[in-house]
C-alpha cells in the first residue's frame, strides 16, 4: 500500500517537473507568436495582453515592406543550410564507413587525431581563417560559411556519429555481402546507407539547426546586404529609432518555421537515432 502511494507520488512529482520545464520552453515561443500579431503600441502594455485583440496579421506583410531583401535573406539561409547538411552527411557517411568497416594502417590513431579537431573552438581559428580567405578573395562570399562547417568540427561530429552507428552493424552482414559479390562501395550504398537512416536524421537535424542559427561566421565574412543570412538580417529591424518589436517577432516566427518542419518530418528517425546510436 505504502509502496503504491510512494510510486504514485513519485510519478506525480515527475510529471509536475516535466510540466514546469515544458511551460518554460513553450511560453517564450507563445509570447513570440502573440507579439508578432499585436499592434506596436500594445506590446508593452501592463498587465500584458496574452491574446492580442485585434490580431494584426498585416505585421507579416509589413516585414517584407520594411526589409525588401528579407525574402532574399531567407533564401540564402535555406540554401546554405541545405548544402551544409547534405555535405556534412555525405562526408560523415563516407569517412565513418571507412573508419568503421575498412581496415587500413593507423586507422584508430588517425581517428583520434580527427576527433582532436572537435576540441578546437571555432573562435580560435576564425582570425587565421579570415586572413586565409581574404588572401584567396573569398571574403564577402558564401564559400567560407559553407565549406568550413562541412570539413570542420561539424563534419568531424558527423564522422564520429556515423562511425559509431556503423560499428553497431554486425560484421557478418558485411561478410555475407562480400560472399554475394558486393564490392565495398556496393555494400556501403545498398546496405549501410539504408540501415543508417536514424543516424542520418539525427545528424541532419543537428547540422541544419547549427547552420541555420549561425551568426558569427556570416557576421565575420559577409559585407554585402544581398548575401546576408537571417541571423544577420534580423538586426536590420533595429535602428537609431529603436526596435520594431512587432516586425522582429513576425520575422522570428517565419524564421522558426523551417526548423519546425525539419524536426517534424525527421522526428521519428531522430528519436530512434538518439536512443540507439553508439549503444549497441
Amino acid at each position: 500500500m505504502r509502496s503504491n502511494a510512494m510510486r504514485f507520488f513519485g510519478n506525480g512529482l515527475r510529471y509536475l517537473l516535466l510540466t514546469i520545464v515544458s511551460a518554460l520552453i513553450v511560453i517564450p515561443f507563445f509570447w513570440m507568436v502573440t507579439t508578432s500579431l499585436k499592434d506596436q503600441n500594445k506590446i508593452f502594455e501592463f498587465p500584458p495582453q496574452w491574446l492580442p485583440h485585434p490580431m494584426v496579421w498585416s505585421n507579416y506583410k509589413e516585414v517584407f515592406t520594411a526589409q525588401p531583401q528579407f525574402l532574399l535573406h531567407y533564401w540564402n539561409s535555406v540554401y546554405i543550410a541545405v548544402l551544409v547538411t547534405i555535405g556534412t552527411c555525405l562526408v560523415g557517411a563516407l569517412a565513418g564507413f571507412a573508419f568503421a568497416k575498412i581496415s587500413f594502417p593507423f586507422r584508430n590513431s588517425l581517428f583520434l587525431v580527427l576527433l582532436s579537431g572537435m576540441m578546437i573552438p571555432n573562435e580560435v581559428t576564425i582570425i587565421p581563417n579570415f586572413i586565409w580567405f581574404s588572401k584567396l578573395g573569398l571574403v564577402d562570399n558564401h564559400f567560407p560559411i559553407i565549406v568550413p562547417p562541412i570539413l570542420g568540427a561539424g563534419g568531424i561530429f558527423g564522422v564520429f556519429l556515423l562511425r559509431q552507428f556503423y560499428i553497431t552493424i554486425p560484421k557478418e552482414l558485411d561478410e555475407a555481402a562480400e560472399i554475394d559479390g558486393c564490392t565495398p562501395w556496393t555494400t556501403f550504398w545498398r546496405i549501410m546507407i539504408p540501415m543508417t537512416a536514424p543516424a542520418f536524421a539525427t545528424l541532419a537535424i543537428f547540422t541544419f539547426l547549427n547552420s541555420w542559427e549561425d551568426f558569427l561566421d556570416p557576421l565575420i565574412y559577409l559585407n554585402s546586404s544581398k548575401l546576408f543570412t537571417l541571423p544577420i538580417a534580423m538586426n536590420l529591424f533595429t535602428d537609431t529609432a529603436g526596435t520594431a518589436w512587432h516586425l522582429l517577432m513576425a520575422a522570428a516566427v517565419m524564421t522558426t518555421v523551417p526548423l519546425l518542419l525539419v524536426f517534424f518530418f525527421a522526428q521519428r528517425k531522430f528519436v530512434e537515432g538518439v536512443s540507439t546510436t553508439g549503444l549497441k
